[in-house]
């Protein structure tokens, strides 16, 4: 029996080779990008391509390139000579043996500025955006482009009225699937924007720089001098403003943390996180947990230590670390499904809420609604911020706005009271929509206002009066104090149960376990303010 070779070329194939010939001409100008030279230099700064990076991402082998074709042809007598490729490569590939959509700029390519044929490929809108839209499929953004150019109006013969290419689908996809945007170069303008657009971004430390205008625009409208890093690098950006959630310190690590960040989350928003099989006990009672706390109430603690020994182990990831260090937001496990955690933070303000930490438990929240990730609120707060600085930082509103999210929040959230639970900012750690299931430890205290400040300002005339001002303040506060033991409000089950410390893990994962069936009723986008989003 004869077995065809399954190298050999047809007869007939040889009618169409100088068409396969031209094909291959292509695909080479494609992978060679903005030419050696170009590529050379990029590499020169500690940077990897497009393709490459894109390479170091995903699963090996398994993207599928579309649009490798599109550019600029330069033909002599109507014959190719080279194509100038489109700055812009992406396709469908795997990660972790999932599916995503995944883009980014080709910086060796005029810089990775905009180019639009008969159909955007992506940067801002585009293919890219469509099939994460169609396909429901995580969408991956590598960014390293600084948009539009003025010199777009040479080539077109007129200026183009903003939102030609808008960020009509960047928004819609927010509603959808997990998008994702790592900033890996230069990006201002458009390429900016849609880093903002991003249920998570990362930057590289040292290597990236996100803005909306650059240090000329910067000099020519305000005449300040000033360098990209000052600007728009990551102690700004990630640190100060909050703009880019996380920093990596290089490439590699920053492709480690988007792949992490997408091992939490669903492939859209009509599915289930993923759920993972655990070694570690629903029933581990750390013992360290019960002294943890101290008994001063005005000493702080470790939180992030007890959310490491509540969760399961190496399960959890820190989102914003270094910004509005007053609360610790983190994804994580329990029992191998997957949960968020808001935890006060005792060691920065006493765990008083800021305006950049509120700012930052309202997106999370947002997050763990919009993916069907139950919370777990770790409480230790003596309220919003206070003070005149705090006012002019509209503490109070943007305060507001989390009590406001967790009130439209429509995911399963539990309340785990450590230490201070007072006024409207506790008020924002709770799930008065659902359950309102509320657990504390024997060390909780809440109240409308701490004792200390309320007895103040409620007994001043008596306290003034008093031969001891001072010894009758601190004696009603003592009278108080006793009253207000988190045992008498059990009594009353105004609280559901108070716990051992060590209880706390086991007691967590039997009602998130519990919920699931909960989670799995309200699958799809979220209502917000009765409209989709």
């Amino acid at each position: 029996m004869n077995v065809p070779d399954p190298t050999a070329v047809p007869a007939a194939a040889s009618d169409w080779q100088p068409e396969i010939d031209e094909l291959r001409l292509r695909r080479q100008q494609s992978l060679a990008l903005g030419g050696a030279e170009a590529v050379d230099k990029h590499h020169q700064q500690g940077r990897l391509t497009i393709r490459e990076r894109i390479d170091a991402l995903v699963d090996r082998a398994s993207f599928q390139e579309v649009g490798r074709l599109t550019g600029q042809g330069r033909y002599e007598n109507g014959q190719l000579r080279a194509v100038t490729p489109a700055p812009y490569v992406m396709g469908l590939a795997n990660v972790d043996g999932r599916p995503v959509a995944i883009g980014g700029e080709d910086f060796t390519v005029r810089g990775g500025t905009s180019w639009s044929g008969d159909r955007k490929k992506g940067g801002q809108g585009g293919f890219v955006e469509d099939l994460a839209h169609q396909y429901r499929i995580p969408l991956v953004n590598l960014i390293d482009g600084a948009g539009g150019s003025v010199t777009s109006i040479t080539r077109r013969g007129h200026s183009v009225f903003p939102g030609v290419h808008g960020f009509e689908r960047s928004v819609q996809l927010l509603g959808e699937v997990p998008v994702v945007c790592a900033v890996m170069g230069t990006a201002a303008g458009g390429p900016a924007g849609r880093a903002i657009l991003a249920h998570w971004s990362v930057m590289v430390k040292g290597t990236s720089q996100v803005f909306a205008a650059g240090p000329p625009v910067v000099e020519r409208s305000l005449g300040q001098k000033i360098s990209k890093e000052e600007l728009g690098g990551h102690h700004l950006a990630v640190d100060e403003a909050g703009t880019i959630d996380n920093v990596a310190a290089n490439e590699q690590e920053c492709f480690e943390l988007v792949r992490r960040f997408l091992s939490y989350m669903p492939r859209n928003v009509w599915e289930l996180p993923p759920v993972v099989a655990t070694d570690d006990p629903v029933g581990r009672a750390d013992e360290e947990l019960l002294g943890i706390v101290p008994k001063n109430r005005r000493k702080p603690y470790d939180m992030r230590r007890i959310i490491r020994m509540v969760a399961d182990r190496g399960s959890v990831f820190e989102i914003q670390p270094s910004f509005g260090k007053a609360v610790i937001t983190s994804l994580a496990r329990m029992n191998g499904k997957v949960v968020g955690f808001v935890a006060n933070n005792p060691m920065i303000y006493g765990g008083a809420i800021d305006v950049k930490a509120a700012r930052k438990q309202a997106h999370f929240i947002d997050l763990c609604d919009c993916f069907h990730i139950p919370i777990v609120f770790l409480v230790d707060v003596p309220g919003f911020m206070v003070g005149r600085d705090a006012e002019a930082a509209a503490t109070l509103r943007e305060g507001m706005r989390t009590v406001y999210v967790s009130l439209q929040a429509s995911v399963p959230m539990f309340t785990v009271v450590i230490r201070k639970c007072y006024g409207m900012a506790g008020m924002a750690a709770t799930d008065k929509n659902g359950l309102d299931m509320k657990i504390a430890w024997p060390s909780a205290e809440w109240g409308s206002l701490p004792i200390e400040g309320g007895v103040a300002a409620a007994f001043r005339r008596e306290i003034a009066e008093a031969p001891d001002p001072k010894a009758r303040e601190m004696q009603i506060e003592d009278e108080l104090r006793a009253a207000a033991s988190p045992f008498r409000t059990a009594e009353a089950f105004g609280v559901e149960e108070i716990i051992d410390p060590r209880e706390t893990r086991a007691y967590l994962c039997r009602f998130i376990d519990a919920a699931q069936g909960r989670l799995a009723t309200t699958l799809g986008p979220k209502l917000k303010a009765g409209v989709r989003p």
